[in-house]
């Protein structure tokens, strides 16, 4: 199974847990750590919409939980025809810890995948290295 393989069956594994009762629109994301570590998010609705979480920040929680701070590649996956890339505060969130070598692969039940570089999703984007030097 190759790396991408990887990180999208693990993003189907935890979108099967998502907690969506109000959007009925259940997504996973897998990130693969700097580090070489795998770590999952799903999407958790709340009654007091749009108080939820998205996969992709869950992920990012659980990776900075373990300790790691950079993320290689992610994978997000949400039932629809065509891949299901991260929502704008998502891609904002993901380049925090990501640099522009970072890929971001989105997929779709259908089968339908699809890369992006990092600046492909957030071009010109807002990062750490514009707070001179603070931050990652």
């Amino acid at each position: 199974m190759s790396g991408i393989d990887e990180l999208f069956a693990a993003a189907a594994q935890v979108r099967a847990r998502a907690y969506a009762p109000y959007s009925r629109f259940a997504v996973g994301a897998a990130i693969r750590g700097a580090g070489g570590g795998l770590y999952l998010g799903c999407n958790v609705e709340n009654a007091a919409y749009p108080s939820g979480a998205c996969a992709e920040q869950n992920a990012i929680g659980a990776m900075i939980a373990a300790g790691e701070r950079r993320i290689a590649e992610i994978a997000v996956l949400g039932d629809a025809l065509e891949p299901v890339t991260p929502c704008g505060a998502c891609r904002q969130r993901i380049r925090e810890f990501a640099d522009i070598s970072t890929r971001i692969h989105a997929g779709a039940l259908s089968g339908a995948r699809r890369s992006y570089g990092m600046a492909e999703l957030l071009p010109d984007a807002f990062g750490p290295d514009h707070l001179n030097g603070a931050g990652a």
